[in-house]
C-alpha cells in the first residue's frame, strides 16, 4: 500500500503533485488545512446571512458582477456556473492529466482563502483517491474555466467519468463508489472553476518529463559524441568554468562522467581541431535548457503554492474582507510554459543534427545510414526524416501561447494568459522530444556497434546494453516503428543518473 501523503503544513513542490497525479500517492489534508477551510467557509455564511454585497458571494459573475443575488438564488447560481461552463471541445484528457488538475485545486483550497466548504474538498479528495477520473476536454480555455467546470460536473453527479476502467455517468460512479452527488452553495461555484490550477497541474507534469529528458540528451549526446569519435577537450571542467552557469557545469560534469574512460576517446585525440557544433556545444545548449528548466519549476511552484481564486476571503470570522484581484490571471505559469517549450524545442533540435551526422557517411566514418550492406537497405536513413519533422512540428509549438490576447465576458477580462492552451502544447512538444532523444538513442547505439563494446566508456556501455534489452542491432531493413516504441519507453521508464558512473 502506498504511503499516504500529507499536504497543508508546509511549501509544496511540483515532484510532490507528480506523486499523486502519475504514481497514484494517496492525499489528505492536514488538519490546519481543514481548520482553515472551515473558517473561510463561516465568513461567507456570515456574510451571506447578513446580506451584505460581495462579488462571487451573493453577486452574479463576470459581466455581471452588479447584479446582486438573494440568498435562495445563491446554490443555484453555484450548479448553473458549472452548467454553463463547462462547455470544453475536443479530445479528453490523460487521466493523470486530470488528476493533477484536482491536485492543484486541492492546493488551492488548502490555504483557506477561497471560501468553500469541508465537504465539497473532502468530495474532490474522494474522487482522486478513488481514482473517479472525470472525462475532460481537452480544449477551450483562455487559462480557467472549462476545465474545472467538468470536473465540478463530476462532484455534482453530472457528465462522464472513467472509474474502474469503464466510463460512465458521473452519477453511477459515485453511488457505486458510496458517495452522494455534492450540492454547492454560495460562491462554489466560482471557487471550482476559477484559479490556475488546470495550468499548473498540468506544468508540473511537463516539469517531470522535461527533467527525465535533460537527463537522457545528456546520456544520448554522450553516445553520438563517442560514435563520432569526438575531441573531449571542449568540456573541459576549466574551460566551462568559465561561464559561470549552473546549467553548463551541470551537463559538462555529466558528459565529462559519461565518457571519462573511453578507450576509443582516447585514441581519437587529435583526430582533429574541433568538432562541429551540435557535438562541442552539448554543454552550453543542453545548459542552456536545464538554467530554463529551473527557471520554469520556480515559477510553477510558486503558483502552485499560491491562493489562486477570485474574489479571496481574508481575516478572521471577526475582521474578515473579501477582496476582488486579479490572481486567477496565470501570467507567470504561461511565460514559464513557453519558456520551457522554447527550451525543449532547442533539446530536440540539437539532437536532430548529431543524429544527422550518425547517418551521414562523409562526416561520420561509419557506413551509410548505420547498415553494413546500404543499398539493398536503407537502414537508418528515414529514421532522421522522422526527427527532422518533429524539430519542425516543435517550432510550431515553441510559438508562445501567452502573447495571444482576446477579449472575454463583455470586456470585463480584457487580457488573458492562455496558460492553459500553453502547458498543452509544452505537453505534446515534450512527447515530441521523447521520439526525438529515442531516435538518436537507437542510431547512436547502431553506430556504437561498429567500433565493438570493448572502445565504449563504461557509461555509453551502461546505455548500449540497456537499449539492447528491447531493440537488437540492424543486419538488414525491418520495420522500423516498434524499435522506436521500444526505445521511447526505455527512456520512460529509465532515469538516466542510473548510467552516470
Amino acid at each position: 500500500m502506498r504511503q499516504m501523503t500529507v499536504w497543508g503544513d508546509g511549501p509544496l513542490t511540483w515532484r510532490a503533485l507528480v506523486q499523486v497525479a502519475r504514481h497514484d500517492a494517496p492525499l489528505m489534508l492536514s488538519d490546519s488545512a481543514w481548520q482553515r477551510i472551515a473558517q473561510s467557509r463561516e465568513i461567507v455564511g456570515n456574510i451571506v446571512a447578513a446580506g451584505q454585497v460581495a462579488y462571487g458571494i451573493n453577486t452574479g459573475l463576470g459581466a455581471l458582477c452588479n447584479i446582486t443575488l438573494s440568498e435562495d438564488e445563491l446554490s443555484q447560481l453555484s450548479r448553473n456556473t458549472l452548467l454553463s461552463h463547462a462547455c470544453g471541445v475536443g479530445p479528453v484528457l490523460k487521466k493523470a492529466e486530470v488528476r493533477a488538475i484536482l491536485c492543484a485545486a486541492i492546493a488551492n483550497y488548502s490555504h483557506g482563502r477561497s471560501g468553500v466548504s469541508v465537504a465539497l474538498v473532502e468530495q474532490l479528495l474522494a474522487l482522486l483517491n478513488l481514482h473517479i477520473t472525470p472525462q475532460v476536454p481537452s480544449q477551450g480555455s483562455v487559462g480557467y474555466l472549462t476545465h474545472m467546470a467538468h470536473i465540478g460536473l463530476a462532484l455534482i453527479g453530472v457528465g462522464e467519468v472513467e472509474w474502474q476502467g469503464e466510463i460512465m455517468p458521473a452519477e453511477q460512479a459515485l453511488a457505486q463508489a458510496g458517495l452522494t452527488p455534492y450540492r454547492p452553495g454560495a460562491k462554489e461555484g466560482l471557487s471550482l472553476v476559477n484559479g490556475t490550477p488546470c495550468m499548473t497541474g498540468l506544468a508540473c507534469l511537463a516539469l517531470d518529463d522535461a527533467g527525465r529528458l535533460l537527463d537522457w540528451a545528456d546520456v544520448t549526446g554522450a553516445m553520438s559524441f563517442e560514435a563520432l569519435r569526438g575531441q573531449r577537450v571542449a568540456f573541459d571542467p576549466e574551460v566551462l568554468a568559465l561561464k559561470a552557469s549552473p546549467g553548463i557545469q551541470r551537463s559538462g560534469e555529466r558528459l565529462r562522467q559519461l565518457l571519462s574512460d573511453s578507450p576509443l576517446l582516447e585514441a581519437s585525440v587529435g583526430i582533429r581541431t574541433q568538432d562541429a557544433m551540435s557535438l562541442r556545444s552539448m554543454p552550453q545548449v543542453h545548459g542552456a535548457c536545464r538554467d530554463q528548466f529551473d527557471h520554469a519549476a520556480r515559477q510553477v511552484e510558486t503558483e502552485l503554492n499560491a491562493c489562486t481564486d477570485n474574489p479571496l476571503i481574508l481575516g478572521t470570522t471577526a475582521a474578515w474582507r473579501v477582496v476582488s484581484q486579479s490572481h486567477p490571471h496565470g501570467e507567470s505559469v504561461a511565460m514559464a510554459c513557453d519558456l520551457l517549450a522554447i527550451a525543449l524545442a532547442e533539446l530536440g533540435s540539437i539532437a536532430e543534427r548529431r543524429l544527422d551526422r550518425l547517418v551521414n557517411p562523409l562526416v561520420s566514418g561509419l557506413p551509410p545510414f548505420l547498415v553494413a550492406e546500404p543499398g539493398v537497405n536503407s537502414g537508418m536513413m528515414i529514421a532522421q526524416y522522422v526527427a527532422a519533422a518533429l524539430c519542425a512540428e516543435n517550432r510550431q509549438l515553441a510559438q508562445p501561447a501567452v502573447l495571444d490576447n482576446y477579449v472575454t465576458s463583455g470586456l470585463q477580462e480584457d487580457h488573458l494568459s492562455l496558460g492553459t492552451g500553453a502547458a498543452l502544447k509544452l505537453l505534446k512538444l515534450v512527447g515530441n522530444v521523447d521520439h526525438i532523444i529515442a531516435i538518436e538513442y537507437l542510431l547512436a547505439a547502431q553506430a556504437l556497434e561498429f567500433h565493438g563494446e570493448s572502445q565504449l566508456a563504461t557509461g555509453t556501455r551502461r546505455a548500449w546494453q540497456l537499449i539492447r534489452q528491447v531493440v537488437e542491432p540492424w543486419q538488414q531493413d525491418r520495420w522500423l516503428a516498434p524499435d522506436i516504441a521500444r526505445a521511447v519507453a526505455q527512456i520512460k521508464a529509465h532515469r538516466a543518473d542510473a548510467l552516470v558512473g
